[in-house]
């Protein structure tokens, strides 16, 4: 993640330190202090993003390489982001979502997701080539684009020094049954609850305390959970995402996701990219798998870093 900051001023959850890649900078659940989350360890928008070159696999073709360049150019990028976006379906579709993602989709979605993290910070060439794109993944583009602007924009580098604990995500189908089983209780949709887990930690792969002191894959601070944990346990994935989804409904959800987030994470910039990314997931359901297997990056004062993934 991104870094960022905690603005949550009641018991809240904190971003960890870097998932933005996860995502961005501000602070999570509930916590007082405006200071950088867990993705305040993060580092910020390198310049040192993908560079403009080399080409993308069109469906079918061959998988990129983990670090193939993304193009700069306005006609080759859509071209490459509607090659990569429909092998990435192609191949979630055919995924039983059972075990580890294979390999198509892990290097797919990594791919994708690095094309929009090149277009969050190009937004001229960005606009020429969504222009070039069928509306619906026109939609999709800036939508994820907008998303990741907003986290990088409460991100602050760190030190290339710093150090991260990282770990697997849980599996996808038994996340997403944690999502759907808090929605059920509490009435909070589980596109919401995922988008959240998704910036926090990039669905519980950030293991390391935000620098707040924010825990657990959902993020929250002590007290934040003391409050709304229900007794559970803030590093158990069940536990973290019915404690968000109780902290969510008391702060407003599911009549106004906007106030109840803002609650979660004071910042304006934190709320627009989840609504946007669970907007997308609403859409279509596979961008939760797709989004699932995007990888946790950090912003260090010496350029942008990947920590997961192949």
């Amino acid at each position: 993640m991104e870094e960022r900051h905690d603005h949550h001023r009641r018991p809240a959850r904190a971003l960890a330190a870097m998932a933005l890649a996860a995502l961005l900078g501000t602070a999570a659940c509930g916590d007082p202090a405006p200071a950088a989350s867990a993705a305040g360890r993060q580092p910020a928008p390198s310049p040192s993003a993908p560079s403009p070159s080399a080409s993308t696999p069109p469906a079918g073709g061959t998988l990129p390489a983990p670090d193939q360049k993304i193009p700069g150019d306005p006609a080759r990028l859509a071209a490459a982001l509607k090659g990569t976006s429909a092998a990435l379906n192609a191949a979630i579709d055919a995924w039983p979502k059972t075990g580890k993602p294979p390999r198509d989709v892990e290097l797919l979605a990594l791919h994708q997701q690095r094309a929009y993290r090149y277009t969050a910070r190009h937004p001229e060439v960005a606009a020429r080539a969504f222009a070039r794109l069928p509306s619906g993944l026109a939609a999709q583009a800036k939508d994820n684009t907008a998303a990741i602007r907003e986290l990088l924009s409460l991100a602050h580098p760190i030190k290339p020094s710093a150090t991260f604990k990282v770990q697997p995500a849980p599996p996808a189908a038994e996340l997403l049954g944690h999502f759907k089983k808090a929605e059920r209780k509490f009435g909070v949709e589980w596109e919401v609850l995922a988008a959240v887990m998704f910036a926090e930690t990039k669905f519980g792969r950030v293991k390391s305390d935000s620098n707040v002191g924010a825990q657990g894959p959902m993020q929250f601070m002590p007290g934040t959970w003391k409050a709304y944990g229900m007794g559970g346990d803030v590093q158990d994935p069940r536990d973290a995402v019915m404690g968000a989804a109780n902290y969510l409904r008391a702060s407003g959800a599911p009549r106004d996701y906007r106030r109840a987030l803002y609650a979660y994470n004071h910042s304006r910039a934190y709320v627009n990219a989840i609504l946007l990314h669970a907007r997308q997931m609403k859409r279509d359901p596979r961008n939760y798998y797709a989004y699932y297997n995007w990888q946790v990056f950090v912003i260090t004062t010496a350029g942008e870093r990947r920590l997961t993934g192949p």
